[in-house]
């Protein structure tokens, strides 16, 4: 059964939570990518596919539900299913080879952004690697290569292109299209991954301290984003 939820704000944002018999789901050929691409037919309105959870992971899942919904003015779907959770947004098919249009949920995050959580991601594995061995490296290393190309992260396709997001200079080397719903997924299992490897989150100081390589407008930028978003607050 669908659940419809209005904000009383100056954006009136819908949210809804949905099951697999609510919904129609087909694959669509990206009209410029040798991809299809998931869509989610509700009630005449299409939604793209954002983000996967395991089915362990409601708690995360509604957190980006709510974040881009209630702070972000998306309108989005919250799908739940036996063996998972997934978040869709809007979109209009029409706009779906458009990258820059406004009215699709799919934009690129800003630049600094994405420079900011790699940035974290280097210093999180060179710490791991430091501090706990090259064997806890490794496991990382494999753990957060499975969860970007389970999560279709734009240019994760194999292990190769995780090792050299690894090692490259974000800030002089053109970062990935992720999207800023990549981001936020991004910071939640780099902090998991982390408190895992170490026992507790002391490491998430040491890893911010890479964002002292960014530009000072830079920085302030991606810290107040950081302190906005409900995964950035872990990391605080």
């Amino acid at each position: 059964m669908a659940s419809e939820l209005d904000f009383p704000d100056t954006k009136r944002c819908i949210m809804f939570i949905l099951k697999r018999p609510d919904v129609d789901i087909k694959n669509v050929q990206h009209p410029s990518k040798d991809q299809p691409i998931p869509i989610l037919y509700y009630q005449g309105q299409t939604f793209r596919l954002l983000s996967v959870f395991a089915a362990n992971q409601e708690e995360e899942a509604m957190t980006l539900w709510r974040d881009l919904t209630d702070n972000r003015g998306k309108v989005c779907v919250l799908l739940e299913e036996p063996e998972r959770f997934s978040v869709w947004g809007k979109i209009r098919l029409e706009t779906l080879g458009d990258e820059s249009s406004t009215n699709d949920s799919s934009r690129p995050a800003e630049e600094s952004l994405i420079q900011g959580c790699l940035l974290i991601l280097q210093a999180l594995f060179i710490d791991i690697e430091d501090l706990l061995g090259t064997k806890q490296a490794g496991l990382f290393e494999k753990d957060i290569t499975g969860a970007l190309m389970q999560w279709r992260f734009p240019r994760v396709n194999s292990e190769k292109s995780v090792k050299n997001l690894l090692i490259i200079d974000p800030l002089a080397t053109q970062v990935p299209p992720w999207e800023e719903h990549h981001l936020l997924r991004l910071l939640e299992e780099m902090h998991r991954l982390g408190k895992d490897a170490f026992g507790n989150a002391n490491f998430a100081e040491r890893s911010l301290d890479a964002l002292e390589d960014m530009p000072a407008g830079d920085r302030q930028r991606f810290s107040k984003w950081l302190s906005t978003s409900p995964p950035g607050k872990l990391w605080q």
